[in-house]
């Protein structure tokens, strides 16, 4: 009976912070979007590292975000990308463009220790840095995403589900790249009890999916392009208070791509988040 009157605290307490406070501490997939929201007013620095490898190249990129929360549900936010390329030995490196986004939950469910919410959201990127004056690695388009996210947290189980599309604009020179549906999965799973003042770890596996259509060259389909891969995504979230590190790896689990195209070997990703 103690033990029944414990736990219900627990939840009750754990309920309680995801319905007042969950927009500061909620927890999204590490390769995927959640409906995660900031709270009204909140502010969220966030970086992150990115590196991947495909073929004889070899891609890495650090950013750093901007994040504030307009309302209890909608959030906007600004990131700013410096990429390192390498391929066959040859090094390129110079700010990417800029990324505005945007996402609004539109539906929230709470029960005892249990929150479900849906969020809509949208990034463009516009050809800034081609604009820079400084080295850069434009691609010389503006790009647009839109997309849901599905997600579910309790005390002890968390699901995610996202499906997005990519537009891709065209380039000075006709060259438009394949647009893109990309879709996600995501479980996690926290192994012992949370406590606000000490360390809390939640582990994810996600299967991320990357849908390509034809690439464009003055209208007519270029042949080496357009496809799909699929990755398991093994990563983590520890959190302590207000800050929080997520780190993952994308591990190829099925790659069909048309013609003469590099698969991906593997993706890894670490972030670190800031709630202000």
């Amino acid at each position: 009976m103690a033990k029944m009157r414990y736990l219900t605290v627990i939840a009750l307490g754990v309920g309680s912070f995801l319905g007042l406070s969950g927009e500061a501490y909620g927890h999204d997939p590490v390769f995927s979007p959640g409906p995660h929201v900031l709270f009204e007013g909140g502010k969220e620095v966030h970086a992150e590292l990115h590196r991947s490898e495909r073929g004889n190249e070899t891609e890495n990129e650090a950013a750093i975000a901007l994040n504030y929360g307009l309302t209890g549900d909608w959030v906007a936010g600004l990131e700013l990308p410096y990429q390192y390329l390498k391929e066959d030995g040859e090094r390129n490196d110079g700010m990417g463009d800029m990324t505005f986004s945007t996402k609004y939950r539109f539906w929230r469910h709470d029960t005892l220790g249990v929150q479900e919410s849906v969020a809509a959201l949208f990034k463009v990127k516009p050809d800034t840095a081609s604009s820079g004056g400084e080295p850069s690695l434009a691609s010389g388009t503006t790009d647009a995403v839109a997309g849901l996210t599905y997600g579910y947290e309790s005390l002890k189980w968390y699901r995610w589900a996202s499906v997005r599309y990519r537009r891709n604009g065209k380039t000075d020179e006709g060259l438009h790249r394949g647009d893109k549906f990309l879709v996600d999965f995501a479980g996690g799973i926290r192994l012992t009890p949370p406590d606000y003042w000490k360390p809390d770890t939640v582990w994810f596996l996600e299967l991320n999916g990357e849908i390509s259509q034809r690439a464009e060259q003055d209208g007519r389909e270029l042949a080496n392009s357009s496809g799909q891969e699929w990755f398991i995504s093994p990563g983590l979230m520890w959190t302590m208070r207000n800050f929080a590190v997520k780190a993952g790896v994308q591990l190829p689990v099925m790659s069909d791509l048309n013609g003469n195209q590099d698969k991906s070997d593997y993706r890894a990703r670490l972030e670190f988040e800031w709630h202000l």
